[in-house]
């Protein structure tokens, strides 16, 4: 599968909300990390496609998935590199607030599995919105 494939079956497959199927989408070993802080337990680095699903289970967990929304602005592919630009809007769960934030994630493909995937977000405003 080329880049933009791949790319654009993660995104079909996290809108259909199965966290094992998105977890299939990765190679055995990636680098991920997703910026945040200790208080977010979905942040940080994950190194294998195990830790996939359960990054998911837990952001799903913390927000309000019925509430969602998820704005693709741009797929920009340059050979195995995608990066998406957009932004997400969410409502904390432990609080009832929504927060907007503009994100990019950048990604890396090898065949058709990803092997890495960064994301972009005001952690500030993100962090703001799950602090008491």
């Amino acid at each position: 599968m080329a880049t933009r494939e791949v790319v654009e079956k993660f995104f079909g497959l996290l809108a259909a909300g199965d966290p094992d199927a998105v977890a299939g989408m990765f190679a055995d070993h990636i680098d991920w990390y997703v910026p945040g802080s200790p208080s977010l337990p979905w942040t940080g680095q994950r190194t294998t496609a195990g830790e996939v699903a359960d990054y998911f289970r837990t952001l799903v967990a913390n927000i309000v998935p019925e509430q969602n929304v998820d704005e693709v602005e741009a797929l920009l592919v340059d050979g195995d590199h995608a990066v998406m630009l957009g932004r997400f809007t969410r409502v904390a769960r432990s609080t009832g607030r929504t927060y907007e934030t503009p994100i990019a994630m950048h990604f890396q493909v090898a065949g058709d599995k990803i092997v890495k995937m960064y994301l972009y977000e005001d952690t500030l405003k993100v962090s703001e919105a799950y602090s008491g």
